[in-house]
C-alpha cells in the first residue's frame, strides 16, 4: 500500500523541499546569491546538531540536497567522486529546460537495501503439532528444529503457501515495497543490495516512490523552471486534471483554487476535463472505424504509463492502442490556438504524464507538468492567506465540461465515457468493455486479449491504483477522493456552458472544420 492520506515523515519532508525549492526561485536572484541559496536549503529542512531521522544529521542533509536536485529537475551526483549541490544550477536556471531522463531516481545512500523477497518465520511461531507449513510446501524448505519450524532460504521459492496456512501468523512474506509497487517488474537489487530501476521496463508511474518508506526514490520537477517564466513575466496558464477534487482541504471550492493558482503566477486556469471530451469524442471515432473491422479490439491511450507499458510489453499489439491524443494534449494544443504566445503547465496525478510532455511531439504543446504535491509545496512557499483569498463569483468554476469528461479521473471513466457517446451516435450498438488497475492488472488483461478473450472489446487501462487519483503526484486518501470525485462528475450535469464567455469561445473553436490536432 502507498501512504497517501497519511502524512508520514517521508512525505512532509517532500513537501518541505518542493517549498524551499519554490521560495528560492520567487526570490529570483542568481550566480553566488542563488548558490548560497540552494546551500543552505538542507539545513532549513533538516536544523539542528543531531540527527532525529536516521541518526545521523549530516546523511540525512546529503540527502535532502539530492532531493533538492532532483526537485529542480537536475540529476543525482555520483557517490565516488566529489561534486557540489549547485553543480549545474545555471543550467537549471531557465525557463525553458525540459527534463532529462531518467526521470525516476533512486537515491543510493538512502536506500535501506530491503531484502527483494523473503519467506520468514517469527517468533510467534508455536511450534504445533500439526505444522501444516511443512505438509504444503512443494520444495520441503521448511524443517522442524529446536521447537519450531525453519526454512531453508535456498530451497523457498517464495510461494507463500505456508504464510497462508499458518494458524498462528507466524510466517510472514516480505518484499522491497518499491517493488511490489512496481506492476512492470523494473526494480532489482545492485551489487551492494540497493534497488536499482532497469529503465528498458519502467514506465515512470511512480508507484514506487510513493511505496518507499525511506524516501530513497524521487522523480524530476519543473518547479524552478515554472516560477522562473513566472518572474520573466510569462503568460502561463494552469491546465487542472480533474482529479484535483479533494486534494487540497484548504481550496475546497474550484473558486478558490483559481483565484490561489492567479496569486501563485498564473494567468488563468482550465480544467483538463475539457480535453477529456475532445478525446471521448475522438476514441469514439476510432472505435466505430477500427472495431472489428480492422481491429480485433481497441485500448484506450489516456494514461501514458499503461500506453507505454503495452507498447514494450506487447509489441504486437502497438496498432491496438488508440492513436488519440491524452486530454493534457488536446487541451493544451486548443489553449495555445486560442492563445498562441501563452505557455502551457499541466498539473495533475501523475508522474508518467512528465515523461509524456518532455516528449518530441508534445513540447511545443506542454511547457511544464506539475504534481498536485509540487503545487502544494508552490503555494505554501507563497505564503498565501487562504482564507482570505477574494474569488471572483463570475470565477466560480474552473471550466464548462462534461461529467463524462470529469469521470475520466476514476478507473472505468475513460471507457465509460467513450461507450457512453458510441451509444449516443448508434443506439443500437452495444460496446462490450473492460478495464483494469495498477500496471501488473494492466498486463494480465492484454495477455487475455492477445489470446483472443477480448475481441470486440474497448479496453482501458490505468497505471494506478483506482486510476488518476491514485497517481503517484496525489496528496489525498484516493478512496476519500473517488466519493468526492463521484459527487463534482455530478455536478457537472447542471453547469452552465455559457457560463465562462473564454471557454465558450474554446468550445466553438474545438468545432471549427479548420481546427487542427
Amino acid at each position: 500500500m502507498s501512504f497517501r492520506g497519511i502524512n508520514t515523515t517521508v512525505i512532509q519532508i517532500r513537501r518541505q523541499v518542493f517549498t524551499e525549492v519554490a521560495r528560492m526561485a520567487y526570490a529570483n536572484v542568481k550566480g553566488e546569491q542563488a548558490n548560497h541559496l540552494m546551500r543552505k536549503i538542507p539545513y532549513t529542512i533538516i536544523p539542528g546538531e543531531e540527527g532525529k531521522l536516521r541518526k545521523d544529521i549530516f546523511l540525512e542533509r546529503a540527502i535532502v540536497e539530492e532531493r533538492v536536485r532532483l526537485a529542480m529537475g537536475l540529476p543525482t551526483r555520483r557517490m565516488d567522486e566529489h561534486n557540489s549541490v549547485v553543480s549545474g544550477l545555471e543550467d537549471a536556471s531557465i525557463a525553458d529546460k525540459y527534463y532529462d531522463p531518467p526521470l525516476v531516481n533512486v537515491i543510493k545512500f538512502a536506500c535501506n537495501r530491503c531484502p527483494e523477497k523473503l519467506v520468514k518465520v517469527s517468533d510467534l511461531c508455536q511450534g504445533c503439532l500439526a505444522h501444516p507449513c511443512m505438509e504444503v510446501c512443494p520444495k520441503k524448505a521448511i524443517t522442524w528444529e529446536s521447537g519450531r519450524s525453519t526454512i531453508d532460504q535456498d530451497k523457498c521459492i517464495k510461494c507463500g503457501r505456508c504464510v497462508t496456512v499458518c494458524p498462528y501468523n507466524a510466517i510472514v512474506k516480505t518484499e522491497r515495497p518499491c517493488a511490489a509497487a512496481c506492476g512492470m517488474g523494473a526494480i532489482h537489487s545492485d551489487e551492494l543490495g540497493r534497488a536499482e530501476i532497469d529503465y528498458s521496463k519502467c514506465v515512470s508511474c511512480g508507484q514506487c516512490l510513493v511505496n518507499c518508506p525511506f524516501g530513497a526514490i524521487a522523480d524530476k520537477g519543473q518547479i524552478y523552471q515554472l516560477i522562473q517564466g513566472f518572474n520573466r513575466g510569462d503568460r502561463i496558464y494552469a491546465l487542472v486534471a480533474p482529479a484535483f477534487i479533494n486534494q487540497f482541504p484548504s481550496l475546497a471550492s474550484t473558486g478558490k483554487l483559481k483565484a490561489a493558482l492567479k496569486a501563485i503566477g498564473f494567468c488563468d486556469v482550465v480544467e483538463v476535463a475539457i480535453g477529456a471530451d475532445l478525446c471521448t469524442v475522438d476514441e469514439a471515432h476510432d472505435f466505430l472505424e477500427e472495431v472489428p473491422e480492422k481491429l480485433d479490439f481497441m485500448a484506450t491511450s489516456c494514461c501514458p504509463a499503461w500506453s507505454m507499458m503495452a507498447k514494450n510489453a506487447f509489441p504486437g499489439l502497438a496498432k491496438n492502442i488508440s492513436m488519440t491524443m491524452t486530454p493534457m494534449v488536446f487541451t493544451a494544443r486548443m489553449m495555445k490556438q486560442a492563445d498562441p504566445e501563452a505557455r502551457m503547465c499541466f498539473i495533475g496525478p501523475c508522474a508518467a504524464k512528465k515523461l509524456e510532455a518532455s516528449r518530441r511531439t508534445v513540447r511545443s504543446d506542454v511547457d511544464f507538468v506539475l504534481t498536485f504535491e509540487e503545487l502544494a509545496g508552490i503555494i505554501e512557499a507563497k505564503d498565501l492567506d487562504l482564507d482570505s483569498l477574494e474569488v471572483d463569483p463570475a470565477e466560480m468554476d474552473l471550466c464548462y465540461a462534461s461529467a463524462a469528461g470529469r469521470g475520466f479521473a476514476q478507473s472505468g471513466g475513460v471507457a465509460k465515457a467513450v461507450a457512453d457517446k458510441i451509444k449516443e451516435w448508434r443506439p443500437d450498438m452495444e460496446v462490450k468493455i473492460a478495464s483494469a488497475q495498477g500496471l501488473a492488472d494492466c498486463k494480465k488483461l492484454l495477455m487475455l486479449a492477445k489470446a483472443g478473450k477480448y475481441n470486440g472489446y474497448l479496453l482501458e487501462g490505468m497505471g494506478c491504483p483506482g486510476g488518476c487519483i491514485g497517481g503517484a503526484g496525489t496528496i489525498a486518501d484516493p478512496v476519500r477522493t473517488a466519493a468526492v470525485l463521484n459527487k463534482y462528475v455530478k455536478d457537472a450535469e447542471f453547469t452552465d456552458p455559457e457560463q465562462s464567455a473564454f471557454m465558450s469561445n474554446i468550445h466553438m473553436l474545438k468545432d471549427d472544420p479548420n481546427f487542427e490536432v
